[in-house]
């Protein structure tokens, strides 16, 4: 079977070859990640930022004053994984640090101003792709694509 690739809102998409029946869905799942976080890793990168960063200021701006341990649970991932995104973030003054006064042994993060403004603007751009895909789908389309998420997410 020949492979062939769609150009795709400035994206390659292969054709290939399908060797179960849920390669379709896998593919789409990959190539609606890159097209949905595409302009928000090129904005990041432009500032010496990738998507690791990304993860940490989205959690972040969402739970101020998160320790670390509960930012790592968050995450899933180690400690070493997200030490470097996180040290260059406070490098960067992104985020601030500082002692819990209940546990003086944990740090809880918070977001700058800088910081809040970057993962706005990197998560406006995701969001908006979103609300063009969800648009277009419909309600009963944007709730099915939640209820898939969802059974994923819960599942892991």
């Amino acid at each position: 079977m020949k492979k062939t690739a769609k150009r795709v809102a400035g994206l390659h998409r292969a054709s290939l070859t399908k060797l179960d029946e849920l390669d379709a869905a896998l593919e789409l799942m990959y190539y609606g990640w890159r097209g949905m976080t595409l302009t928000a890793d090129q904005y990041l990168a432009t500032l010496g930022l990738s998507r690791p960063h990304h993860r940490i200021l989205y959690v972040v701006a969402r739970q101020p004053d998160i320790s670390i341990g509960a930012l790592i649970d968050i995450l899933g991932i180690s400690k070493q994984a997200v030490n470097r995104p996180l040290n260059l973030l406070l490098e960067r003054k992104l985020l601030i640090s500082k002692r819990s006064p209940e546990q003086h042994r944990s740090k809880l993060l918070r977001l700058t101003p800088e910081g809040q403004r970057i993962e706005q603007r990197a998560s406006g751009y995701e969001r908006k792709v979103l609300r063009a895909a969800f648009d277009h789908v419909g309600e009963t389309g944007a709730a099915a694509w939640m209820a898939v998420m969802g059974a994923i997410a819960d599942k892991h």
